[in-house]
């Protein structure tokens, strides 16, 4: 049996990090099996699906990497295969129409309430009996599929073990709606049935569609997959995350400047496990998962555990990967990689640094453009008349220099404290400032030789000037 695997998101919304997560899982067993994993899009609720959502959610698949087998599949595309299925049920008396308008539905669920029952629709109810009973041929109308009334529906979930739930607990749900449109519950089934999905992996809030879902499966008489229900995933505080705990859309990760692999490591280990590891390559995640690993507890999302990661992933990353990523973020802060060195060289300097790939491209900007002003008060301690002695002098051997490379820079710096007989601090502080605009940055003459020779001479003479302009002021 070939193992078959598939994320069903519905277009209502963003893919979000909870989505995401079950996309992973779902792609990590498919991929560990040897088996195939389907993209299938759920968008039967024609009034809150929206094409930007669809747009939103393949781009989010696509930027984590989660490339899929068979796919992407429309729901709203096969509607004539729904309509035949649901009358194969009518046919067999697994199903039925039926008329009564939503106010008496309410109408009943009230009564219910009032009497201390259980909320649920009743076709034996004398009031919903009688519309039914006297409806006419081509009278609006739903269909229901007809539930067992004894009995359990039970199944071995790969996460939560055995679960049991009473008929006497479900209902006879809609599975066609007045309009003619079919509904969740049975769309799912008829797709994963069609489809051959082996292994449906979801939320622990689809427990109860499960078993509704099983007894549509039995009615078929279709192979019901194999169920795993993962735990939710918790805010910092302990609450159910949403947008009050910050970047919940996958999307939303990228423009904050995080890697997809460090986002798929770090989701991977929102509920599963191997051994203390907690740096995963994707080559290493296929060969260790198993849903059975996937612990049965919600997880905590952990903003600084995610920084960490993503800061390992961006010094450990080859280079021209990194770049790749980071020229996203240098065309959205107007940085033109064309008029610096090359981007692999700043991220081998700068990245080590850097949490994001937004501070990576902020911490890059002096190595491509030039800048009018020095920070305030890094040059209000560095840039005084004391160190025009150093600059000067350093200017002078910078302008000689035979062969632009960071060690002969480096031993600018050296000559330079030798001759004035200061400290290393002395001279590379206000180097530091004048060439970045800033007080800090990598080692002042790797910094240097990536800059280029012009645009330092020129930024120490603009420094010079700048004290120069400082002390007239003073005096």
């Amino acid at each position: 049996m070939t193992v078959k695997t598939r994320f069903a998101p519905s277009p209502t919304g963003f893919l979000h990090v909870g989505g995401a997560r079950t996309a992973l899982y779902s792609w990590l067993y498919a991929k560990n099996q040897g088996g195939e994993f389907v993209l299938r899009i759920e968008d039967t609720d024609l009034e809150r699906s929206t094409q930007p959502a669809v747009d939103a959610i393949l781009e989010g698949m696509s930027w984590l990497g989660l490339e899929w087998d068979e796919g992407p599949y429309y729901q709203t595309k096969r509607f004539d295969r729904y309509d035949e299925v649901v009358e194969k049920l009518l046919a067999e008396g697994k199903a039925y129409k039926c008329y009564a308008p939503k106010e008496l539905l309410d109408e009943v669920r009230a009564e219910q309430e009032a009497n201390k029952q259980n909320p649920r629709y009743d076709a034996n109810h004398p009031k919903i009996k009688a519309v039914n009973d006297a409806a006419k041929e081509g009278d609006p109308c739903c269909v229901r599929f007809r539930n067992p009334t004894e009995g359990s529906v039970i199944f071995d979930d790969k996460i939560r073990g055995r679960i049991e739930i009473s008929n006497s607990q479900l209902d006879d749900l809609i599975i066609r709606r007045t309009d003619g449109s079919p509904t969740y519950n049975f769309c799912v089934v008829v797709d994963d049935w069609d489809m051959k999905i082996t292994h449906v992996v979801r939320g622990e809030d689809h427990i109860n569609n499960t078993a509704r879902q099983i007894n549509i499966y039995k009615a078929l008489g279709a192979e019901i997959p194999t169920f795993a229900h993962c735990a939710m995933i918790l805010g910092d505080d302990g609450a159910k995350l949403s947008k009050r705990h910050g970047a919940v859309s996958v999307m939303q990760y990228r423009d904050e400047g995080y890697l997809p692999e460090a986002l798929l490591n770090y989701l991977v280990r929102l509920g599963w496990s191997h051994g203390d590891q907690e740096v995963f390559t994707i080559d290493e995640m296929i060969q260790h998962f198993s849903l059975d690993a996937i612990s049965k507890s919600a997880s905590a999302f952990n903003t600084d555990k995610l920084l960490w990661l993503n800061n390992h992933y961006i010094k450990t990353s080859d280079p021209s990967h990194v770049a790749e990523h980071l020229e996203w973020h240098f065309n959205d802060q107007n940085i033109n990689k064309e008029t610096g060195p090359a981007m692999e060289a700043v991220i081998k300097l700068v990245g080590e640094r850097c949490h994001t790939l937004v501070e990576l491209a902020q911490q890059s900007r002096y190595f491509y453009e030039d800048f009018t002003e020095f920070d305030a008060t890094a040059a209000k301690k560095h840039l005084r008349g004391v160190a025009k002695g150093p600059l000067t002098l350093a200017l002078e051997k910078i302008e000689a220099i035979n062969g632009w490379t960071a060690e002969n820079l480096h031993k600018v710096i050296e000559e330079v404290c030798a001759e004035l007989e200061v400290g290393m601090g002395k001279v590379g502080m206000p180097l530091r400032v004048a060439v970045t605009g800033a007080g800090q940055s990598p080692s002042v003459d790797a910094t240097m030789a990536l800059i280029g020779k012009k645009r330092v001479v020129e930024r120490i003479k603009m420094a010079l000037e700048f004290i120069a302009q400082r002390e007239a002021n003073n005096a």
